[in-house]
């Protein structure tokens, strides 16, 4: 049963509706499996139930008990003991995101309750730890390869993913694909003692990758089985168990990694050594001395050949010398080639409306237009950020195309970088690279002040940015809005510039405030308010003021203020 409280979600209510006060089965088991997609191959189930032919029942009593009640009237409880009446709790059951089968309880009553809270408390999980649960031959198991699964069963029944010492996650935010190695891989190519030299082994407990392996030796000593992992270049780690004296080489990719206390063997992890460019020095100068006797051989060789050398680098640089004068003489056919090396990707509008779950999720919105949160359907599934432009000029509505082309061949790392466009229909869109950190906005104008190095970086790359655009590119961008909210932030804190070109296209009062000034209040140069030209001096302006703020960590303005007086 779900009742609509603050807490139980439509989707909730879907999966526990299923569940009502009693179903008839037939004779097919009821199972619980992981699926492969997209092939939709099915793995070995982790938890199933037989139903002793037709009429079986599935029960969710009175009493908040989900059991089977076979024809024989044998009861297969689901779920253990009694939680909770439904006079006292509201009840639900969702198979989660995570393949196990929980069944959530809410107080009627919070005060009286003996659960925390106003919120939903899990009281009973299918299977107990889903991380011992799951084996599969085929596939990587419940997180990703190359990690192990870990699950808290004392609170909340959490489960977790985590890398080993030496790897890393593919995706930080999707940790359940799985880890990688933050080295260089081992080359087989090496010796015995260069390998020895440049790998270690790192002692792991109570972690257990039960398969992947590929050799067996029995008996064996802990240290030989660690040295025999550490020359195999096949190798990833080793594993030890000191009552049969037995060792396990095991190779990548490591699946159905798991953390548990009745692990007894060890694992020997191989990692890069902690004095590696010490023993490649020494490794390199005993080589050096075996090679010795062939020196004399191979400095006559070089002789030999650098006469051959010489020649093809002078025949060379004739060439690129000819080619050079040709193509300076035909400037502008070689910059449209060069411009077409790159070229912006074209989507469609069901494409963006996919990615951005029907333009669901705003980041933004200005003068040029609303900006939405998107994730392309690509195997890195990439995050983007989609503006949909709101109206153009009629004189470029025709060469949007162009335009948008010309934006897409700005490349700088204080650019924010457009991916590609859409033009449809009555519809033009922009697809830019997203910028985790937001805008300087959230930065400068909240309670926390950053750090004087941050103010500093952030500066050099506006700064830079704008060099590039005023006297770098082929053709002087001016940005004409030069403002916080259009200085974005990625990963690691870099600024970048973002709507620099839009001006072009936009209908003019688009990119005009109140005044009749293109800009913005505050950062608008004084140039705007006479009868004279307009240079890149009005992104230096706008520029300082944001200077001034990055120092003083305020606005310029308070509208508040300003509108009252």
């Amino acid at each position: 049963m779900c009742r609509q409280t603050p807490s139980c979600l439509p989707s909730c209510c879907l999966v526990t509706r299923l569940i009502t006060s009693h179903s008839m089965l037939d004779s097919t088991p009821l199972a619980i499996s992981l699926v492969a997609e997209p092939s939709g191959f099915k793995y070995e189930s982790y938890w199933f139930t037989e139903t002793a032919g037709n009429g079986s029942q599935l029960l969710f009593n009175e009493t908040g008990r989900v059991y089977f009640l076979l024809t024989n009237g044998t009861q297969i409880n689901i779920t253990s003991g009694v939680l909770g009446s439904m006079a006292d709790y509201f009840h639900r059951a969702t198979l989660d995101s995570d393949g196990v089968f929980r069944q959530y309880v809410y107080p009627k009553n919070p005060k009286s309750s003996v659960f925390s809270g106003e919120m939903w408390s899990a009281v009973s999980l299918l299977p107990q730890n889903i991380c011992h649960a799951v084996v599969t031959g085929i596939g990587s198991g419940v997180c990703g390869f190359n990690s192990y699964c870990t699950f808290d069963g004392t609170k909340n029944q959490i489960l977790s993913c985590a890398c080993s010492p030496g790897y890393k996650f593919f995706d930080e935010e999707r940790r359940y694909k799985g880890c990688q190695q933050d080295f260089q891989p081992q080359s087989c190519d090496l010796d015995e003692a260069a390998t020895l030299a440049q790998f270690e082994l790192r002692p792991i407990s109570g972690v257990d990758w039960p398969l992947s392996d590929y050799e067996q030796y029995q008996p064996i000593a802990e240290d030989d089985c660690g040295r025999l992992c550490r020359i195999d270049c096949f190798c990833a780690l080793a594993v030890y168990n000191e009552s049969t004296r037995t060792c396990w080489k095991k190779k990548l990719p490591l699946s159905n990694g798991n953390m548990a206390d009745y692990v007894q063997r060890t694992v020997l992890l191989k990692v890069p050594s902690s004095n590696n460019s010490e023993s490649a020095l020494s490794t390199a100068s005993k080589k050096w001395k075996q090679d010795k006797k062939y020196w004399i051989l191979g400095s006559s060789l070089f002789l030999g050949c650098s006469i051959l050398v010489n020649f093809l680098l002078i025949s060379i640089l004739v060439f690129g010398t000819y080619c050079h004068i040709t193509r300076k003489k035909n400037g502008p056919l070689s910059q449209a080639s060069s411009t077409t090396q790159l070229p912006l990707k074209t989507f469609t509008y069901k494409e963006l409306e996919k990615a951005t779950s029907g333009f669901h999720e705003v980041l933004g919105s200005g003068a040029s237009g609303v900006v939405y949160k998107g994730e392309l359907q690509d195997d890195l599934q990439t995050h983007i950020a989609v503006k949909k432009i709101d109206k153009l000029q009629e004189e470029t509505e025709k060469d949007f195309t162009v335009e948008v082309q010309t934006i897409g061949q700005m490349f700088h790392k204080n650019l924010v970088r457009l991916l590609g466009f859409c033009n449809e229909g009555t519809e033009r869109l922009l697809v830019y690279e997203f910028m985790t950190n937001g805008s300087l906005n959230r930065l400068l104008f909240n309670d926390a002040r950053p750090n004087w190095n941050t103010p500093v970086h952030i500066a050099l790359g506006v700064a830079r940015g704008l060099l590039y655009l005023h006297e770098e590119c082929s053709t002087q961008i001016i940005h004409r809005d030069i403002k916080p909210h259009n200085i974005l932030l990625d990963d690691n804190l870099v600024a970048k510039i973002s709507d620099f070109g839009l001006a072009k296209l936009l209908l003019r009062n688009q990119t005009r405030t109140n005044t009749g000034i293109r800009g913005t209040r505050g950062y608008v140069a004084p140039e705007w308010f006479k009868n004279i030209g307009i240079t890149a001096k009005v992104d230096v302006y706008s520029f300082g003021v944001i200077l001034l703020e990055l120092v003083c960590c305020r606005r310029n303005v308070d509208l508040e203020v300003v509108d009252e007086e």
